[in-house]
């Protein structure tokens, strides 16, 4: 009998001490979580300040809009609730925080899950890279990365296929959109070689990361959305990237007949800087005029939210 007690009583031990040691684990891992989003501004992923932000760095639901998380769901992770959370889910929160790899790692230990892609790095679009793209202007340049996410872009190309700053963030794909968003497929003058080109290039870069659950992700949500891409995607053609004269239909200047030239930001093909230079005269006269287009609807928002915040200031005085 004394023998089972003392079993009974080194098996509670152990259950508690497991149980200690998980809310340990998960109070670090809310810990860090906050601390990593504490460290990144606005600006670093494309997002506007305002003049009201009293929290350093982003905000969760900033957090959650970045990666396609819930907002409760990702606020219960920085409170460290007792919950389970995907490798998918961990997956996107690294993207959208930035982590690099020892980060990455730090991330899934502390959640207890193995991360299907240990190897990757989560970077980001730094300010020296954002302040390249506004110098490329008139020319329209973006970041992409090997899964053709658009992460950052100036103003020429923001409105080259359609206006992407009125497109959810989670929907800027440029392969997404090719295959789903009406306007950015009316701009493709050869829209069926082009969108066979592009299922065909993220195939041959796919090869590298089919264990992944973004890639996987985003297949599925392309063959559930597209019937035409569930067509081309089952013939698995494959061809590496490559640069060569696009031309494109802008709705408010004409043809665009531009030179595409992919620069890799690191020594592994992941995020590229992607450049559209005139292949003539005339696409440069266009391209100048779509860049003034850009500036002036910028101006013009810019002018509507300062207007919406002094309405709000003067009621809030008002209210006082």
């Amino acid at each position: 009998m004394v023998r089972e007690t003392t079993a009974g009583a080194t098996t509670g031990a152990t259950a508690e001490s497991r149980s200690a040691g998980a809310e340990i684990r998960r109070g670090e891992l809310a810990a860090f979580l906050r601390s990593r989003r504490e460290r990144i501004t606005p600006e670093q992923v494309g997002l506007p300040r305002g003049r009201r932000r009293r929290t350093p760095g982003l905000r969760r639901e900033e957090v959650a809009q970045l990666s396609t998380v819930g907002v409760t769901w990702y606020t219960w992770l920085e409170q460290g609730r007792d919950i389970h959370v995907s490798a998918q889910v961990l997956d996107a929160i690294a993207r959208a925080l930035i982590l690099d790899r020892s980060e990455r790692a730090h991330l899934f230990a502390l959640a207890g899950t193995v991360d299907p892609s240990p190897a990757s790095e989560c970077t980001g679009v730094p300010q020296s890279l954002r302040r390249m793209l506004e110098q490329l202007e008139p020319f329209p340049a973006c970041v992409q990365n090997s899964r053709f996410d658009l992460l950052a872009y100036n103003r020429t190309y923001r409105l080259m296929m359609c206006d992407l700053d009125q497109v959810p963030p989670e929907d800027r794909n440029c392969l997404w959109l090719a295959f789903t968003h009406d306007e950015w497929r009316s701009s493709m003058v050869d829209r069926d070689e082009t969108i066979r080109l592009m299922a065909a290039k993220f195939r041959a870069v796919m090869a590298e990361h089919v264990a992944e659950p973004a890639w996987k992700a985003m297949v599925k949500r392309l063959e559930d959305a597209s019937a035409e891409f569930q067509e081309i995607w089952a013939r698995h053609e494959v061809v590496r990237p490559g640069d060569k004269i696009k031309v494109y239909r802008q709705s408010q200047v004409g043809i665009l007949r531009v030179a595409a030239t992919s620069l890799w930001t690191g020594p592994r093909q992941g995020p590229k800087l992607l450049t559209y230079t005139p292949a003539d005269a005339e696409t440069h006269e266009r391209l100048e005029r779509l860049h003034a287009l850009a500036l002036a609807a910028e101006a013009e928002a810019e002018a509507e939210a300062a207007e919406a915040e002094a309405a709000t200031a003067e009621a809030a005085t008002a209210a006082v």
